[in-house]
């Protein structure tokens, strides 16, 4: 596949994890470690001692592993890395796309993202299913959301959006999708697949303007673990639904390779003979590429290993 060009469409970068979410307190530690709402997670791989999940560590990952370009969403649990993720975009603008994001648990929010999109912002996250909170939901279909995403549509910025599990928020995304039909929206997590009706969050990427990405469809299959069969199957069932054209792929890194390696996160697909070499190149990369509008993407060589 030469004319394969690997895009990554669900990643996150901080340079300090430092926040409370829910009223339980997420930080950094050594070693990779994070004191995580009250537990104690290996939040990064254990070499990456300083807490710092970097674009020059994560650019390292993606050149050994020919990862061309990488999208960057945020998160809630990691705190708000909107002034690093400018400085990214800045020195990176070839293979980094940034989302910005807002305090979305709170009122005020509109005027948050119009400024980010001032700046330079050409999407917005919302990380939705922590918008139920143990103090009331926010609705994806409020006055001001509504306002920011007729903002966003007009300004041709891009919405990257993660669900809470199952048809939860599925409603409230489909009133949006038909009231702003022209609003670019990614769908992460793979719909929460392997969640009780994930396919009714699928089902929305039958628009125009939606697509699906699999950023932490490996942390969703870890039970059953590499080659995770499952996840491809999984892919072939949701391409059935929409077609191949509206799914991508993504790692959720560098959560997801506390388990796995960098490249094991798609190279699953590469070896797997339920997908044609045609399928791999749409989800791997083109429809990404087409999607985020990549620009001067670098063909990445193959550098053989020690133990080879």
């Amino acid at each position: 596949m030469n004319d394969l060009r690997i895009i990554d469409a669900h990643s996150h970068l901080w340079l300090k994890q430092d926040t409370v979410v829910d009223g339980m307190r997420i930080r950094a530690l050594a070693n990779g470690r994070s004191e995580f709402m009250g537990e104690l997670r290996q939040m990064l791989p254990p070499f990456m001692i300083d807490g710092k999940n970097t674009a020059e560590v994560f650019l390292s990952n993606m050149d050994y592993a020919q990862v061309s370009a990488a999208v960057v969403t945020q998160e809630f649990i990691d705190g708000f890395q909107n002034e690093y993720l400018r400085e990214v975009s800045a020195l990176y603008p070839d293979r980094f796309f940034v989302c910005g994001m807002c305090e979305f648990r709170r009122p005020g929010f509109y005027e948050e993202a119009r400024q980010l999109i001032d700046s330079g912002f050409r999407a917005i996250k919302i990380p939705a299913q922590r918008l139920l909170t143990p103090k009331g939901r926010v609705y994806l279909n409020t006055d001001e959301m509504m306002k920011m995403f007729h903002l966003m549509e007009r300004k041709n910025i891009l919405l990257s959006i993660d669900l809470a599990d199952g048809a939860l928020q599925t409603e409230e995304l489909r009133e949006v999708i038909a009231e702003c039909p022209d609003l670019k929206i990614a769908i992460g997590h793979f719909g929460m697949v392997t969640r009780k009706d994930w396919k009714e969050q699928i089902r929305l990427a039958s628009a125009p303007n939606v697509r699906i990405e699999s950023g932490g469809i490996t942390w969703l299959f870890n039970d059953e673990f590499y080659p995770f069969t499952g996840a491809v199957r999984a892919i072939k069932e949701a391409a059935g639904l929409v077609g191949m054209e509206k799914l991508m792929w993504g790692s959720d890194y560098p959560r997801t390779i506390t388990a796995i390696t960098y490249r094991m996160s798609y190279d699953f697909i590469l070896k797997s003979d339920l997908l044609t070499e045609e399928e791999k190149v749409l989800f791997l990369g083109r429809n990404a590429e087409a999607f985020y509008g990549f620009k001067n993407l670098k063909k990445l060589p193959y550098i053989k290993n020690m133990s080879e």
